[in-house]
Parts: structure tokens; C-alpha cells; sequence
């Protein structure tokens, strides 16, 4: 029964903000590590940001760095992206994801993550 279900998606102007947010339940809530990953229109699934449920390390991508932010509530089982600053080029399928198992490192490679959620589209006008 893990699901992950995200919310706070849609469309702003560049230069504009946006927090998403992906609520755990079942397997997905007792995960190590959960992130965002996004997808543009012809283009590949992309690595955004992830987090530690325990310790709380970040590993975000170059692309967003200073722009977004990832956060969690382990007590909710809520994952958020705080993205700030927001252009064009952010437009895309946003998905959230969890992993149950450990790792060394806070994983950044979408197969690493067993767990998705439905997505949510971000659009970003210019």
C-alpha cells in the first residue's frame, strides 16, 4: 500500500514561486530517503533534490541550486520543494519519490527510488 500523493503544482510567471508538497503512507512513510525528479517535454527524467529522513543531508542538482529547496516532516510523512526564482527552463513533470532501503548517500539516480508519485505539472511562463 505505498503511495505517494503530490500537490502544489501549476502555472506561474518566470521569476515566480512555488512549493510543492508529497504526502508518504504505507511502505513509502517508513523511507530512508525521499526526492523530486522532473520531466520536460522530450526530454529525460531529470534528478532534482533529495533528502535524508534521518540525518536530514540534501543533495540537490546544479540546475536548482539556490533556487529550490528540499524539506521533510518526518512526523507527517511530507516531503516538500520550495522553488523560488522560477524560469522557464523549470517547466516540466514534477515527481516525487522514495526509497526504503540505504544508502551511503543521499541517491540521485531515479532507479534507485522504488516508490513515485503520480507527478504534478509545473509550468513556468516567460
Amino acid at each position: 500500500q505505498a503511495q505517494l500523493v503530490e500537490s502544489g503544482g501549476g502555472l506561474v510567471q518566470a521569476g515566480g514561486s512555488l512549493r510543492l508538497s508529497c504526502a508518504a503512507s504505507g511502505r513509502a512513510a517508513s523511507s530512508y530517503y525521499m526526492g523530486w525528479f522532473r520531466q520536460a517535454p522530450g526530454k529525460e527524467r531529470e534528478f532534482v533534490a533529495a533528502i535524508s529522513t534521518t540525518s536530514g543531508t540534501t543533495s540537490v542538482a546544479d540546475s536548482v541550486k539556490g533556487r529550490f529547496t528540499v524539506s521533510r516532516d518526518n512526523a507527517k510523512n511530507m516531503l516538500w520543494l520550495q522553488m523560488n526564482t522560477l524560469t522557464p527552463d523549470d517547466t516540466a513533470v514534477y515527481y516525487c519519490a522514495a526509497r526504503q532501503l540505504y544508502n551511503r548517500v543521499v541517491p540521485t539516480i531515479d532507479v534507485m527510488y522504488a516508490y513515485w508519485g503520480q507527478g504534478t505539472q509545473v509550468t513556468v511562463s516567460s
